[in-house]
C-alpha cells in the first residue's frame, strides 16, 4: 500500500500546473469530449509509466542498492528543483487529424517522455522494487487526479498564484522524500 499511495501521491502533486493539465485544458476546449480524452490519458499513462516501472525495477537489479540510494535520494531532491521550474504554455496549433481520443493518446504519450513524472515513476519503482502494480496504479490514478478536474472544471484551475503554491508544494515534497530515501 505504501508504494501504492507514495506513486499516487507524488505523481498527483507533480502534475499540478504540469505540461499535461495545460494539454488537458487544450484538448477538452477543442474538443468539447470529457470521456475519450480522460480514456486516452490514462491509456497514455498506463503505456507510458509501465514501461517507466519496468526500467526502474531493472535500474534496481543492475546498479548495487549503495549506489543507488545516493541516485534516487538526489534524483528525488533534483525533481523538487524543478518542480520550482514553471512550465511554458504550450498549445495545440495544429488541427487534430484525429478523434479525442487517439489525439490525447498520441499527444499524452509524447508529453510524459522525459517529464517529470515520468521520471518520479522510475524512482517510485527503484525505491519499491518489485512492487510493478502498485507503483504502475499509484502513478496512474495520481495522472488522473490531477487531470480530471481540469478536464471537467478547468475554468476554477486558471490562476497563475494556485499553479505556483502547487509547484512549491510539490518541490518540498520531492525534497522530503529524497531525504528520506538518503537517510533509510
Amino acid at each position: 500500500m505504501e508504494a501504492l499511495f507514495s506513486s499516487l501521491l507524488l505523481v498527483a502533486l507533480g502534475e499540478i500546473g504540469d505540461k499535461t493539465q495545460l494539454l488537458s485544458l487544450a484538448l477538452i476546449l477543442k474538443f468539447r469530449k470529457p470521456w475519450p480524452i480522460l480514456a486516452g490519458v490514462v491509456v497514455a499513462t498506463l503505456l507510458n509509466h509501465g514501461a517507466s516501472v519496468w526500467f526502474g525495477d531493472w535500474l534496481a537489479d543492475t546498479v548495487p542498492m549503495d549506489w543507488m540510494r545516493w541516485i534516487l535520494g538526489i534524483s528525488f531532491m533534483a525533481l523538487g528543483l524543478w518542480m520550482l521550474i514553471p512550465d511554458g504554455d504550450e498549445e495545440i496549433k495544429e488541427e487534430p487529424k484525429y478523434g479525442p481520443f487517439l489525439t490525447a493518446l498520441v499527444l499524452f504519450f509524447i508529453a510524459e517522455i522525459g517529464d517529470k513524472t515520468q521520471l518520479a515513476t522510475i524512482a517510485l519503482a527503484v525505491q519499491f522494487k518489485d512492487q510493478f502494480w502498485p507503483v504502475l496504479s499509484g502513478s496512474t490514478l495520481g495522472m488522473i487526479a490531477a487531470n480530471l478536474p481540469v478536464i471537467w472544471l478547468a475554468h476554477q484551475f486558471g490562476g497563475k498564484q494556485f499553479e505556483r503554491r502547487a509547484h512549491r508544494i510539490s518541490a518540498a515534497l520531492f525534497f522530503g522524500f529524497g531525504i528520506l530515501a538518503l537517510v533509510t
